[in-house]
């Protein structure tokens, strides 16, 4: 198929644009800067130049493609206040690709997994809603509009990301939390650390990715994870353990001066299962778990993915 990839130098994305190439699909990226542009040519790619407010752009890429993954987000306003205004914008890119990309052709965004709704001790699955007023239940009007492209004959998808994806190179969640424990001294969790997250390695993410486009049914729901739920307190041990720094609880009072704007996301008790989409698409994750991936030493080195020196 021919594929066009928004986000495509992002961390996500330069892990899909190799995984469709080597599918043997033609990928063409999206990159608004000559830096993002050298990078999806790196990896195989096409590039169209522009960004996921030229929706015009948006639209004439996808009517030259059978599918889009849709990774781009505007983070650089949700982070700065401004969230409802970057879900407007994604929900406009969303559109505007829907239009243009031809009849029958697949359509597949990121979405979260943080702040589903939980049933007691029970793990969330696909049909899971978000949690009222939780972070995912923000990023409904995106599902919503594009779920909505199912009426005009394309086979829409969403894969909801794990709140780490981590890998060589990674500087997400993961990579703060080392960069917290660094800094004071103390590799920390809130309370009796039990809050669970689940992971997934970037390259199965990828590999999930791939296999929304080519076979998920319209309107498939799908989770990128591999751990269900492991508690912060074992990464908080691991990253002790190779920072050589005490490993310890962090009282309710000061777990937000603490961590930063991660307190909120290290509170969410999130256990969830991607049962259903091993059955619906034969995903099956083959990369190391999060502590595994840990062990392995590169979050700690000086350079890219250690982010220090």
């Amino acid at each position: 198929m021919r594929v066009f990839v928004t986000g495509a130098s992002g961390w996500v994305g330069s892990a899909v644009v190799p995984e469709l190439i080597g599918a043997g699909h033609e990928v063409t990226g999206l990159a608004r800067s000559d830096a993002s542009a050298a990078a999806v040519e790196a990896q195989g790619a096409t590039v169209v130049r522009g960004s996921i407010e030229d929706l015009d752009v948006l639209r004439e890429a996808a009517a030259a493609a059978d599918a889009v993954v849709h990774l781009a987000f505007r983070h650089d306003i949700a982070f700065a206040g401004r969230f409802d205004e970057a879900v407007a914008s994604d929900v406009a890119a969303i559109e505007a690709l829907g239009s243009g990309l031809p009849s029958g052709g697949a359509i597949t965004i990121a979405a979260g997994i943080l702040g589903l709704a939980q049933d007691g001790v029970a793990r969330a699955t696909e049909r899971a809603l978000p949690a009222p007023g939780g972070v995912s239940e923000a990023r409904n009007p995106p599902n919503d509009a594009v779920f909505a492209l199912a009426e005009h004959g394309l086979r829409p998808s969403v894969v909801r990301l794990s709140p780490t994806v981590h890998g060589e190179g990674d500087g997400g969640f993961v990579s703060s939390l080392i960069d917290i424990a660094r800094k004071q001294g103390v590799s920390g969790y809130p309370g009796d650390g039990a809050s669970r997250w689940p992971t997934v390695h970037v390259r199965d993410a990828a590999r999930l990715f791939r296999l929304a486009i080519e076979a998920a049914p319209a309107g498939s729901m799908l989770h990128a994870v591999a751990d269900e739920g492991i508690p912060v307190r074992d990464i908080a041990e691991a990253i002790g353990r190779h920072l050589d720094v005490p490993v310890r609880s962090i009282p309710a009072e000061q777990v937000d001066e603490h961590f930063g704007f991660l307190a909120m996301f290290l509170r969410i008790d999130g256990p969830t299962s991607s049962a259903l989409t091993r059955e619906l698409t034969g995903w099956a994750p083959r990369e190391p778990g999060l502590l595994e991936d840990l062990d392995q030493g590169h979050y700690f080195a000086p350079g890219p993915g250690g982010k220090w020196g």
